[in-house]
């Protein structure tokens, strides 16, 4: 596994903030958040960690909760991969206004580019995944996904649905969302028509639309109503796209609903859309670290296309607001039980209450310690009347439940509000050293014990009456408290309460509940544990509470233990405790290409890391395919304390006399457990961290491949990919040029240079040596460029010996035709033979930023298109200049080499070997 803490600490300096962990809540509060219909984002907003954002701490973060209290809408926003979303929106509706918003990304990019590094497919998905939730906590929103995987580019939803396997799977887990969150308003990112663009910007219109009357429909997806989930109809339907993308300006005709999102909000400090902007930026493998918006008018549009109210349009065919039509006030939770009202004839007078002393937290919000006592009595309202309905017999189950999940979204709120007013601070802390970096940070195993510290500040004038201070565990954990009980807490004082907590030996690892077998293939997740189904990540292992009361009405605080661990910066962060196995197995490379015929030793590395304290012993091994030799057949290695790690190698000898696909896997043996797993810490500084397991398994792809004898390639990286590995392991000589070396470095010592993906979109040296690079040509080297993004900064630049227009011309079905339009070429002889065959087995995409137009001094090598469109014979052009040779290629070797697809090796090593010489 490539280090990727390491590529993105230089990267990331720019970015050294910390933000707060994810608001996840304990197993019990998630599942009875799901089962009672109250969104799940305010249940989880309460077991915070530390660092909130400035504009959720004190007076701002109080009037902006207290925004939330006054109304009960709920609006749910669907889109299809991280960046979709409508931020502005979203930040509109939920900071601004005070709805409740989920947003629900269908999949969660995974099959897409990394903008600034190496890692794709699920490792990927787990980045996009930590910088989704990162832009979620600016946009206010609770985050969930489906089991659909981004697979890569596809042009019509016809192709997403087949990658899917059909409609079901996405369409079941935006109904379950649909179930759950119980929103009275629906809004879709797309439309579900060719004007969306990408086939999953498709997909996810159509399964949207679908989503609205089938959630509401029994008989559809049963199985989720015999898990208690209850049939839900929202009121609206909207979708977006309804006008020009960015555009401020649409024909009246084309919405119903314009919000603006340019209007500045004094609690923020800036502009809705502004405001949006800034979570965004952290989507960086997204490439919007440069992104920004300018103060002034910004609009989004939106078309009602489906509802279940009567009309709700003005003579202009216009709405002022998405919950026109929609009793979102609290009182109004009376009236949504329509005649049933009568069998509570309390309920309205009593939310009334509620209401009322919202109205006054309001009122004194400038002056948070003086709002606490209206949220007193505003809590303890609502909380007595929590009880007094749960104890209903009159009321139909499926209004009890809905009217119960708001009152108790609201009992949450308050909470959370009355914590604002008063400034108090809840830390839950494992006793543990300050790791030096990230990955270093402790984690606890199965078995283990260890110490967390409780330590809640009142700065309030209050006097607080302690009801409980407690851990909150999974099943099986045990903790004991090893200080004192607390039973009050005086202004001005802290409280602190020790605890020691057994991890049992089967406890959970934290890792994804999901999985592909064949991340390269597979465009559907296995979910390994249904509990967690559609959430972001599992919720952290602990947390804790406090259970306190003032003027004798009771309240409650929580947050997640975290562990410390210094930054890039040097700074000390903290992250929420994890669980991992005692051994972390990895292999070294993931991936090999070996030539058929091939039995010289191939090393292969194996690395331990050891999660126990004090020294233990174990013994290592691989196991390879039947007939291959492996030496050692086992060693016996020590790990004397937590965190060590131990390389061993091995020497392994293939038998590979014919082209296949093979695997070698490592394994640990301890005390009669096996262990074949590992894991990488992925996290950047302004990021939270979570784990991506994978198998300690290399991939072994025996390829018929020749290569030409004494070629230097040198290699100058871009964004990040892992092709120059690939090539060493089938015997090229390739060297790694630092961009900010080319203008020292002597080019003519090679015969070949690479750029490698997006080098001009990502490294300015490129750019500013071009003309060094394009003399080498002329001298007699060749220069392979591949494919670049920035359409319009690369047109622009001239980089190219002759004219060349680059466009975004893609083949995204992998198993689409390719024509060799120039089979006497010799670069489809030599040094190996090309045939159609070459183009079997490809993974993904065929290719991508294809060239449209170029002079006539280039010739097209290949052509190949998408089914229905016309053929491209942009993705593969070669150029004599000079004495040298100027290739341009958007096929997708990037994708194809690591994955050692033998026509894709053989293609490549040829396209190195295009010069008049093999060596100069």
């Amino acid at each position: 596994m490539i280090d990727f803490q390491t590529r993105w600490r230089a990267f990331s300096r720019g970015f050294a903030r910390r933000f707060a962990l994810f608001p996840f809540a304990s197993h019990f509060i998630l599942l009875a958040s799901l089962i009672l219909g109250a969104t799940a984002q305010t249940a989880l907003d309460r077991a915070r960690t530390s660092d909130p954002l400035p504009q959720d701490t004190g007076s701002a973060g109080l009037q902006l909760m207290l925004r939330r209290l006054s109304t009960t809408a709920r609006l749910m926003h669907t889109t299809a991969h991280p960046d979709d979303e409508d931020g502005g929106m979203m930040t509109l509706e939920s900071r601004g206004k005070g709805d409740t918003v989920l947003l629900l990304t269908l999949n969660r990019g995974e099959g897409g580019q990394n903008k600034v590094g190496s890692n794709l497919f699920d490792v990927l998905g787990v980045l996009r995944t930590l910088e989704l939730t990162d832009s979620d906590r600016y946009y206010g929103v609770e985050q969930r996904f489906t089991r659909v995987a981004d697979f890569g580019f596809s042009k019509n939803p016809d192709e997403t649905f087949q990658k899917w396997g059909g409609h079901e799977a996405g369409l079941a887990d935006i109904v379950r969302v649909i179930r759950t969150f119980r929103p009275d308003v629906l809004v879709s990112r797309f439309q579900g028509t060719d004007r969306d663009g990408h086939g999953n910007h498709q997909a996810s219109g159509i399964l949207t639309r679908e989503a609205f009357r089938a959630a509401a429909d029994p008989s559809k997806f049963p199985e989720q109503i015999k898990e208690g989930l209850l049939p839900w109809q929202a009121k609206k339907f909207y979708f977006d796209n309804v006008c020009p993308f960015r555009s401020n300006e649409c024909a009246p005709e084309n919405y119903t609903v314009r919000l603006s999102t340019g209007e500045k909000d004094p609690l923020l400090g800036m502009t809705y859309a502004q405001f949006a902007m800034e979570g965004l930026r952290h989507q960086l493998s997204q490439g919007a670290g440069g992104w920004s918006i300018d103060a002034g008018p910004h609009y989004s549009f939106y078309r009602l296309v489906d509802s279940v109210l009567p009309p709700t349009k003005d003579k202009d065919g216009h709405e002022k607001d998405f919950f026109d039509g929609i009793d979102t006030s609290l009182p109004g939770l009376a009236g949504r039980l329509g005649v049933d009202e009568a069998k509570v004839p309390y309920l309205r007078a009593e939310l009334v209450k509620v209401q009322s002393a919202v109205d006054d937290a309001k009122k004194a919000a400038n002056d948070p310690p003086q709002a606490a006592t209206p949220l007193l009595q505003g809590l303890k309202t609502n909380t007595a009347l929590i009880a007094r309905v749960s104890g209903e017999k009159g009321l139909a189950e499926i209004e009890k439940r809905e009217l119960l999940g708001h009152l108790r979204l609201k009992r949450a709120q308050f909470e959370e509000a009355i914590n604002l007013a008063l400034g108090f601070t809840l830390s839950v802390a494992v006793d543990a050293p300050v790791a030096a970096t990230p990955e270093e940070a402790f984690m606890a195993v199965p078995g283990q014990v260890f110490g967390v510290a409780v330590r809640l500040r009142n700065p309030s004038d209050r006097p607080l009456a302690i009801r409980d201070v407690a851990l909150d565990l999974p099943q099986g954990w045990r903790a004991s408290a090893t200080s004192a009980k607390v039973t009050s807490l005086a202004p001005g004082k802290e409280l602190s309460a020790q605890f020691r907590v057994t991890v049992p030996e089967n406890a959970e690892y934290t890792r994804p509940y999901w999985h592909r077998n064949d991340p390269e293939t597979d465009g559907l997740n296995t979910v390994d544990d249904a509990r967690y189904a559609t959430l972001p990540f599992p919720p952290p292992p602990l947390q804790a509470h406090v259970t306190y009361s003032s003027d004798a009405i009771e309240s409650q605080v929580r947050a997640v233990g975290t562990v410390s661990y210094k930054d890039s910066t040097g700074r000390e962060q903290h992250r929420a405790l994890a669980v991992a196995p005692p051994f972390s197995v990895s292999i070294d490379p993931i991936a090999q290409v070996i030539p058929v015929g091939q039995r010289e030793n191939r090393v292969v590395k194996m690395q331990a890391q050891s999660g126990l304290s004090g020294s233990n012993t174990a013994t290592v091994r691989l196991s390879a395919p039947s007939g291959w030799q492996v030496e050692p057949a086992s060693q016996r290695i020590t790990l004397g304390k937590v965190g060590e790690v131990k390389n061993s190698e091995f020497r392994v000898i293939p038998s590979a006399g014919r082209e296949g696909r093979f695997q070698i896997k490592a394994s640990l043996d301890f005390q009669g457990k096996t262990y074949s797993d590992g894991y990488t810490v992925v996290t950047r500084d302004d990021l939270d961290t979570f784990y991506y397991y994978q198998p300690a398994v290399q991939k072994v792809s025996v390829v018929d491949v020749k290569v030409p004898t004494n070629l230097k390639v040198g290699y100058i990286m871009g964004a990040g990919d892992d092709i120059p590995e690939v090539l060493r392991q089938v015997g090229l000589d390739v060297t790694l040029i630092p961009p900010e070396k080319i203008a020292s470095e002597d080019l003519s010592r090679y015969g070949t240079i690479v750029l490698g993906i997006r080098a001009y979109d990502t490294q300015k040296d490129i750019v500013t040596n071009n003309k060094k690079l394009l003399d080498f040509v002329s001298a007699g080297g060749t220069l392979l460029v591949q494919y670049e993004t920035d359409v319009g900064n690369f047109n622009s630049g001239s980089f190219t010996p002759y004219p060349a227009t680059l466009s975004r011309g893609r083949v995204s079905v992998e198993e689409a035709p390719v024509e060799i339009l120039a089979p006497q070429n010799r670069i489809f002889h030599f040094p190996n033979d090309i045939t159609q065959h070459a183009f079997d087995g490809w993974v993904q995409e065929r290719g991508l930023y294809f060239m449209e137009k170029w002079d006539d001094k280039f010739t097209p090598l290949l052509a190949s298109h998408d089914p229905g469109e016309n053929s491209l014979k942009g993705g593969l052009l070669v150029a004599s200049y000079g004495k040298g040779m100027y290739i341009y290629t958007g096929y997708a070797f990037f994708r194809q080499l690591p994955a050692g697809v033998p026509g894709a090796v053989r293609l490549y090593v040829n396209l190195l070997s295009a010069g008049k010489e093999s060596s100069r």
